[in-house]
Formats: structure tokens, sequence, C-alpha cells
């Protein structure tokens, strides 16, 4: 039996998991760190830090006037309570047997940032820890399973745009590798569903591009394409609008199980943001994005199809 059969039979549930918004290989249960990102500020020995992709951004349309140069200059100090809720549905079907959910379920993270350093003209990127309150599901045996990770940590440095470009992670050493991963999930999310600002000046109906690559098993190219609807002060909301497409025609299965050739992938999706520049959190919105994928092995004799919805959302 070829080896990608192999895993189609057995570990669909591991294939299910690296689609969705797939990890970076250093965030997996127990994997190496990956190398640090000249950006990741005061790391603490025991986290791991995930660089993070850089954002370019394209103006398509300045907007009305008045226009100024968006930048995020949260202050050293300044703290914000917010929450986090991320949604990660799979169904996936193996040739003609019956459609699997390997859905994760619905992850509620309260969150406790603290910025640590401000950005300034010598630096200029803002650090920003997080403390993660009592995460929850719809499912109490996954409660179960993340309470010892109440009081973990995190952490983020994001430029002056608003992009980030360095995520840290630790978890409580009590957490257990399921709970890690879904934290981990969670961040990895709303990572990429950060709306980053262009250089230039805008005003209220600017429209710009965001181009970032997300890696993963699949490389992919994800566009964002954002436009800021209303201002008032440093509250800013902005429609987005997100698409990717890959830039491999393999998919590379966990533990160097092989590869599965990608037939089609399409994830497209929308909805808005709120965010406030004094603070390092966005303060309301969601975004949902939805795909199909499709996948065989090398000898076409075996065929994965895939559906998948995603959705960050949050509250402040």
């Amino acid at each position: 039996m070829p080896v990608a059969s192999k895993v189609f039979r057995s570990g669909t549930a591991v294939v299910a998991a690296t689609l969705s918004l797939t990890l970076l290989a250093a965030c997996g249960n127990g994997g190496e760190a990956a190398p640090v990102s000249p950006d990741a500020v005061g790391a603490a020995s025991d986290e791991v830090t995930v660089p993070v992709t850089a954002a370019t951004t394209e103006i398509v349309d300045a907007g009305a006037e008045p226009r100024s140069v968006v930048r995020f200059r949260p202050a050293q100090g300044t703290r914000q309570e917010a929450q986090l809720v991320t949604t990660a549905t799979v169904m996936q079907q193996i040739d003609e047997q019956a459609v699997q959910d390997v859905s994760t379920p619905a992850l509620t993270m309260p969150l406790t940032a603290l910025v640590t350093q401000g950005a300034s003209d010598s630096t200029p990127a803002t650090t920003v820890d997080l403390t993660l309150g009592d995460l929850s599901t719809p499912d109490p045996d996954v409660d179960e399973v993340l309470a010892p990770a109440t009081g973990s940590h995190a952490g983020f440095t994001m430029n002056l745009s608003g992009a980030v470009t360095a995520l840290r992670l630790r978890p409580d050493p009590d957490a257990q590798n399921k709970a890690r991963a879904m934290i981990e999930q969670a961040f990895y999310q709303a990572v990429y569903r950060t709306v980053a600002f262009p250089e230039q000046a805008i005003g209220v109906g600017a429209e710009w591009r965001i181009r970032q690559q997300v890696m993963g098993a699949i490389a992919v190219d994800q566009v964002t394409t954002a436009k800021l609807v209303a201002r008032d002060g440093d509250r800013l909301t902005i429609d987005v609008q997100v698409e990717q497409t890959p830039t491999t025609a393999l998919f590379q299965l966990p533990n160097g199980a092989g590869a599965l050739d990608v037939d089609s992938f399409a994830l497209r999706g929308s909805g808005n943001v709120v965010v406030d520049l004094s603070v390092p959190l966005p303060v309301a919105g969601s975004i949902t994005a939805e795909g199909s994928q499709s996948f065989s092995d090398p000898t076409d004799t075996m065929h994965l199809r895939q559906t998948t919805s995603e959705r960050v959302e949050w509250n402040s």
C-alpha cells in the first residue's frame, strides 16, 4: 500500500489538523523551536518564538480628506482586557467513505494584555505580553483538558503598521498537548487575520491590499483587501476580504509520510475589525473564511476532499 494511502486510512485526523490553518512545525506538540525572529524582543528562555512572515501593503484608494498616516503606538504599561473566540470546522471525505467531522470546538480565550515595550523612534516595535484566563468550549470534556492551561502566557511583537512580526508561546508546564495545540491554533488564526495599515496617509473610504505568505504543509499566498469605513479619533473600523491561493502543487504530509497532489484549493472570507490605536488588541469584530480543498495520492488511487470554515472574533 502506498504511504499516502496508509495516511488516508489511519491518520486522517492528523491530515485534517494540518490542513486547517496549519501550525508551523515549531508549534507542534513537543517540536523544536523555530529560529528566533530579530523582532522577538524580551522573550523568556522557556518560550517558543514563532517568526511571522512579513506583510506588505499596497494602496488602492487613499480615501477622503482629511488623511493621516495610521500608526499603532500603545504606551508602555498599557493594559487591556479582551476576549478571543476562534472556531475551526473541518469536514472531510476519503473516496466514497462517509464524511467525517474532524473539527475542533470553538475556543473562548480571555486575555489580559500588557505592553512591556512601547514603540519609539529608535525601536519601532511594540512588545506585548498576554496572560490567558479561563479557557472554555462547548464541550465539558475538552474544558477539563484546558483547565491546567489557565494562567499560561503568550506574547507578540508588532510594528507601527499593526502587523505582527513574531508570536511567542509559553504554555503552563501542566498544560496537556491537546490544550497547547488548541491555544497555538487560536493564536495562529488570529495573527494571520491581523490588519496592517499602509505607510501612506489615508482617510475614510481608503482601500488597500495586504499581502502575506502563510507557511505550513501547504504554502499559500494570502491577500487581504481592507477598507477604512469609519474613524473616530484613535478608533477605526475596517472591512476586510481575505483570499488564499496555494504556491505549491504538493501537500507535505506530517512526520515525513510523503506528499499529496493539490488538485484544488480555495479559501475566501470577509468580516470587519475595530481597532483602537492606543491598545494592542482589536476591540471588536469578526472575520470568517470558508474553503474547499481536494487532494490525491501520486498514483491517483485515493482522493481526499475537505470543506473548512474558520472564524476569529474579538471583544474588548
